[in-house]
């Protein structure tokens, strides 16, 4: 059975609209209930709700804590926090499983439904589709049920922040920092966690008012951070997104810092402590195909292997369970640590960040000094069908002459969406004019092997 109402990333959709109506949360409610109560074992019958700072969270919440209850399941409310808030809280609390209420980077109006297990992973997706099956059964049941307004337990809040401080023992003291909190739900956490650990910290965008969450600001508009950062001389500067499960920087002198630079920063460092290792012995870092040939090259050098998976966080956190491996993510500044986290922690990321450079007495423009980013050039083309791509015999010819050309100092990859009639065409090489070279062959051989719309 394929899923229609949860995707990649839980249920998403534009709040008061159906899937995110009143009637279908109470129903996700319900169904969330029903699955806990016959899965819960050894674990009470009950659920932590978190949400960011979206102007549809509060309401969304009590229907879904409302057709918890009438499953006959508990809920706790985190108020305002973070998605990696949440999926700790249901590790690690006297929860069966967790839910939090945000749309990530989106802009206000959506909202969505992240179901997390008592293991702090997002749930298997046959889970998923046997609540979606329980969904539709209470819609058509027409049962209904009373949303339940919930009082905000601060302290789960402490639990996490305690958790997240523990990690950085050495503190921040005299740590200069810009922290644009998106106007979402690490707006009181992160300032405040950093701020205990000795830190100096200037914040932007954590003044929420249910509309503006994402709107010009956080990890999608690092122009605001970067005037920051070079206009008060700060050690460096952190933008996270709407829920905080990512993270990107700017260093002192104003250079984007992006996931995989972040990667390499932190793959070093836990190379150097012995702590990189999977369960073969090997020190790997997982990223995905898009990761910069760059950032191979430069682990390369430290004897540190990337290993690469398909576009998206549920594959590099999955390769890393598999291998044992202790540190993935993804260009957008989604990067995993398994040692303290079940999923990308942007807050967790910072104090990483901050603590390598603590220790170090280097700065960020140094610790990614020999990162060469090769040019990257990403080409979407509308095709009116898909065949297999190795079938296409001219555009694996030019795929081949490619290649040759960059003799090893570049990538090609092609690769069908998903979800869209689109064909992905990204090349990387030694100059923007060989790589836009190359990707609009490609393109156009595409275009005429598939039909372009």
């Amino acid at each position: 059975m394929s899923r229609e109402l949860f995707g990649t990333d839980g249920i998403r959709g534009v709040a008061g609209e159906y899937p995110l109506d009143r009637k279908t949360t109470a129903a996700v409610g319900a169904a969330l209930g029903k699955w806990v109560r016959t899965s819960a074992g050894e674990h009470p019958p009950a659920v932590v709700i978190g949400m960011d700072t979206r102007e549809s969270g509060p309401w969304i919440a009590a229907e879904i804590a409302g057709g918890l209850a009438g499953s006959g399941v508990s809920a706790q409310f985190s108020g305002v926090t973070t998605t990696p808030g949440v999926a700790y809280l249901a590790k690690t609390g006297p929860f069966a499983a967790g839910v939090m209420i945000s749309a990530s980077h989106n802009p206000y109006r959506d909202n969505g439904i992240k179901v997390i297990g008592h293991d702090g992973y997002k749930l298997p997706d046959a889970t998923e589709e046997l609540i979606e099956k329980d969904i539709f059964r209470a819609l058509e049941s027409g049962a209904a049920t009373s949303a339940v307004e919930l009082p905000v337990d601060h302290h789960l809040d402490d639990v996490y922040a305690d958790h997240l401080a523990a990690t950085i023992p050495g503190g921040l003291a005299d740590f200069d920092i810009i922290a644009d909190c998106a106007n979402g739900g690490s707006y009181e956490l992160a300032p405040a966690l950093f701020a205990r650990l000795g830190a100096r910290v200037h914040t932007i965008a954590a003044s929420p008012n249910g509309r503006n969450i994402n709107l010009s600001c956080g990890s999608l508009h690092l122009e605001h951070v970067r005037a920051a950062v070079l206009e008060r001389g700060a050690r460096l500067g952190v933008a996270f997104d709407g829920d905080a499960d990512r993270a990107l920087f700017v260093s002192a002198s104003g250079r984007i810092i992006d996931g995989d630079a972040v990667l390499l920063v932190n793959g070093r460092d836990l190379h150097a402590q012995g702590r990189l290792r999977d369960c073969n012995g090997q020190p790997v870092v997982v990223a995905t195909q898009m990761s910069n040939l760059g950032l191979e090259r430069a682990l390369q050098r430290d004897g540190i292997a990337l290993v690469r998976t398909p576009v998206g966080d549920k594959y590099v956190l999955e390769e890393m369970r598999r291998r044992g491996a202790m540190l993935g993510g993804e260009q957008s500044g989604h990067v995993i640590f398994l040692d303290s986290a079940t999923t990308g922690d942007g807050i967790l990321t910072a104090l990483r960040v901050m603590d390598v450079v603590q220790r170090s007495g280097r700065t960020l423009d140094d610790l990614t000094a020999d990162l060469e980013v090769f040019p990257q050039l990403l080409v979407n083309v509308r095709v009116k069908h898909k065949r297999p791509l190795s079938e296409l015999d001219s555009v694996q010819a030019a795929i081949r002459d490619t290649e040759a050309e960059f003799a090893g100092a570049g990538r090609v990859l092609v690769r069908f969406s998903g979800t869209e009639p689109l064909a992905r065409v990204m090349v990387e090489g030694r100059s923007d004019d060989q790589v836009r070279q190359a990707a609009n062959l490609i393109a156009d051989r595409l275009r005429a092997e598939l039909g372009a719309e």
